[in-house]
């Protein structure tokens, strides 16, 4: 996608990068897309870079990212639900979903309290995206019908490794050797 700048037509959720903080992008305020990866949107507003997921993109003019489920039948948390919200939240940098970056390590559901606790990893240790990437994680997964709350623990034991990546997101990313 290229570079363009939007006018927010509402008032549009955001989170700051890297560090997540929550923020608002007020209505009739001109931003500059930089980035569409995975349906979430990277733009820079009063000089901030700043995630708008793209469930929100309506906001913004652009097609909205719609993550939908089918109608519960139930109260249970369907974990296969879990793991395909999941798969809509991509690394910032890397063209790639974190499930097939190998980044869910594990997700546990408790049924009772309605919670779903995911242990996930970063490429690196030190990787400034990290807060971002939790609270996309946070963010979709709690679109999952009869999720009340998220818990994401960061873990880095292991730590990552290329070989944690699926063969397609090797091949994508050109590391298939």
């Amino acid at each position: 996608m290229e570079r363009r700048m939007v006018v927010a037509r509402a008032d549009c959720p955001a989170r700051r990068v890297p560090d997540g903080t929550p923020l608002t992008i007020p209505k009739d305020t001109f931003v500059t897309i930089t980035q569409a990866l995975g349906g979430n949107y990277t733009v820079t507003y009063n000089g901030q870079m700043v995630r708008v997921d793209g469930t929100d993109a309506e906001a913004l003019g652009l097609e909205p990212e719609l993550l939908s489920f089918p109608e519960p039948t139930d109260e249970r948390i369907q974990e296969e639900q879990v793991w395909e919200a999941l798969k809509t939240v991509y690394d910032p940098e890397i063209p790639v979903d974190l499930v097939n970056l190998g980044l869910i390590y594990d997700v546990a559901v408790d049924q009772v309290a309605r919670k779903v606790t995911i242990q996930m990893t970063l490429t690196a240790p030190g990787c400034g995206m990290g807060p971002v990437l939790v609270g996309d994680v946070e963010y979709r997964v709690k679109l999952v019908p009869n999720v009340d709350e998220v818990k994401v623990d960061l873990v880095f034991d292991p730590p990552w490794q290329r070989h944690m990546m699926s063969e397609e997101a090797q091949l994508e990313t050109g590391m298939f050797f």
